[in-house]
């Protein structure tokens, strides 16, 4: 039960995480695409916008693949938890802790849950067991 308690999380992380790289990168989900994800991320002082919008998407689209399937973890987790920080400094952190003001409770939670299954590991569900088991 622990695995699949684990694959759920893993899932709605990953797949969320997929639909946020994919806004950013194809404009898709009700998405801006990479000009309008760097046009905002330039108002808000990330620059060049347009680099760093693609380069935030990859980062979700291909750690949120990862830790979906659970493939590589640690790594996936990794680029999840590195995303979530760079939000929280840059966007959320200035609101406070509650996301009534968006604030960082909801970046943070994400963080967490992607940094515990990277040191639980990602339980026997996972393209991890399956490949070094």
């Amino acid at each position: 039960m622990i695995s699949l308690g684990i694959l759920l999380m893993r899932l709605v992380i990953g797949i969320a995480f997929i639909g946020h790289g994919a806004q950013k990168l194809f404009g898709w989900f009700g998405g801006y695409g990479p000009k309008g994800t760097g046009g905002w991320m330039e108002s808000i002082g990330i620059k060049p916008g347009v680099t760093m919008a693609v380069l935030a998407g990859l980062l979700e689209l291909i750690g949120g693949f990862m830790f979906a399937a659970g493939l590589l973890t640690p790594v996936a987790a990794v680029l999840i938890v590195a995303t979530m920080l760079g939000a929280i400094v840059k966007v959320h952190a200035p609101n406070g802790f509650w996301s009534t003001s968006n604030g960082i409770e909801f970046p943070l939670t994400v963080l967490v849950v992607a940094a515990g299954i990277a040191l639980t590991g990602p339980g026997s569900i996972s393209l991890d067991a399956l490949i070094f088991n």
